[in-house]
């Protein structure tokens, strides 16, 4: 494909097992700084891939070649062309890149993603890299009107569906030496996300979310 027709790429949304073993890490006081910055970082990708999607889909298409943001009118047989490198490619193209990835919702999550993508990188603490993560992927949407929770934002962060996302976070680890203040988190997740658990059937992960795709769930 030639530049002009590039396609924009979005980052994957992270795999479970590595935030579940993440968590079993952390569970027994040890903070594996390696693991924690693969996971954040990973996370801090996609929370930059899903801003500039949903900018994209508001008009605002960022080009994949330079980044020059695009206007358009959202027709799918209207050419986005970047002034500054020449791209060009139908809004419909650019959007079917978008939809059906978990890449789109609303203002509260921008802000809940903005205040990662500004904190994570500054923090000087593996424990304060936790914790942001922990708070992070226990995250909700909201639904402005009635006030109240609904998606788990975790939905387009992690590579599962939604009740599996649900049933993977209720089973993540934890113990007397996880880091101060994810066991108060974990509670507040088990309140709020009651709403989504309505709609949702909660689904145990798999075995290879449990522990990865070499290793077999003990027990």
């Amino acid at each position: 494909m030639s530049e002009r027709k590039v396609l924009p790429q979005w980052a994957p949304r992270v795999p479970p097992w590595k935030i579940r073993r993440l968590y079993e890490t952390d569970a027994q006081g040890i903070y594996d700084d390696e693991l924690i910055d693969d996971v954040g970082y990973g996370l801090l990708a996609r929370c930059e891939s899903f801003l500039a999607a949903n900018e994209a889909f508001r008009g605002r298409a960022p080009c994949p070649v330079c980044g020059q943001t695009v206007p358009h009118g959202s027709d799918k047989q209207e050419y986005l062309y970047c002034d500054g490198c020449g791209w060009e490619l139908s809004w419909g193209d650019y959007f079917a890149t978008i939809q059906h990835k978990q890449l789109v919702g609303a203002e509260p999550v921008f802000e809940q993603f903005g205040r990662f993508l500004e904190r994570f990188p500054q923090a000087q603490s593996a424990r304060e890299r936790m914790l942001l993560i922990d708070d992070l992927i226990h995250g909700f949407h909201w639904d402005l009107k009635r006030e109240n929770t609904t998606r788990p934002v975790a939905v387009n962060l992690i590579d599962a569906r939604l009740g599996e996302v649900i049933g993977f976070l209720d089973a993540l680890t934890y113990g007397d030496a996880s880091t101060p203040g994810m066991a108060d988190r974990r509670a507040t997740w088990l309140e709020q996300s009651a709403s989504a658990r309505l709609w949702a059937a909660v689904r145990e992960p798999s075995p290879e979310d449990w522990n990865g795709p070499t290793k077999q769930r003990k027990g």
